[in-house]
């Protein structure tokens, strides 16, 4: 498992393109095996069919291709880290969903938009994992290799919605998974930072966070401990800690770890 982290994580880029791609690839298969009557069917996101949750996707494989196609910005260093676009997206929860199903209205249907996005990726996908390139954000200016990770959670995050809403797993690449996983631990540990309590989320990431006493040696008084669907689901809204804790997907000891469900979710 991963230390606890207090440096900026960085990402490889070879691993973020790849993993990117696999996941693409991963969801194409998955969409392009759903009827036309599973498309109509509630997503399991407040006011989205699977058709807008699809339609959702094709943006969000897009959304790299048309990032690059805009004027480059004028800052010299990005403004956005990957925790701050994280901590960012409920601001805009309302918009996403409206362009959603704006989307899903559209000629040709939400398939065939996944298909033309991911032609559209693997076009630029070279460029778009370059640390040196900055792109504009409605949030700020953001590296190019940052927002490619962004766009793997995106896909990971919502690929496990199509999972749910269908009945049918939609499989996630490993790196993908884990880069989801760390994304929103450190996005946590930013929100709510300070070392009195230790989040594992095994294999991929442990991270401290909540304000207290620093704990410095042996095992800490305070943990919380889950597997990586759930953490995911934790940490944007898709579970609550009571159910996780119920199943027994969730342990959490000492007194600081029981408020940590107050931090969540990190994601919107």
């Amino acid at each position: 498992m991963s230390t606890v982290r207090r440096k900026p994580r960085s990402y490889h880029p070879d691993r973020v393109r790849d993993a990117l791609l696999a996941q693409v690839e991963f969801l194409r298969l998955a969409a392009g095996e759903l009827t036309e009557e599973q498309l109509g069917k509630p997503s399991g996101l407040p006011g989205w069919d699977i058709r807008a949750l699809l339609a959702h996707l094709a943006g969000q494989i897009d959304a790299l291709p048309q990032r690059l196609a805009e004027p480059a910005p004028r800052a010299v260093r990005p403004t956005l880290s990957l925790q701050a676009w994280a901590l960012s997206t409920a601001e805009e929860a309302g918009k996403t969903a409206a362009a959603a199903r704006a989307d899903a209205a559209r000629p040709g249907g939400p398939v065939a938009a996944i298909d033309a996005a991911a032609e559209e990726l693997e076009s630029v996908i070279d460029t778009g994992v370059r640390e040196d390139v900055l792109l504009p954000h409605r949030a700020g200016v953001i590296r190019a290799l940052d927002f490619t990770v962004s766009r793997i959670v995106e896909l990971v995050v919502h690929s496990d919605d199509l999972t749910r809403a269908t009945g049918r797993p939609v499989r996630l690449d490993r790196m993908a998974l884990a880069t989801t996983v760390r994304v929103l631990a450190d996005a946590l540990a930013a929100k709510a930072p300070g070392a009195s309590t230790e989040v594992r989320i095994p294999p991929f990431a442990a991270v401290q966070c909540i304000a207290g006493p620093r704990h410095t040696r042996g095992t800490p008084p305070n943990v919380v401990e889950t597997d990586p669907i759930t953490w995911m689901r934790l940490a944007t809204g898709r579970t609550t800690w009571r159910l996780a804790t119920a199943t027994g997907r969730l342990k959490a000891s000492g007194d600081r770890a029981a408020t940590l469900d107050q931090h969540l979710p990190v994601l919107s």
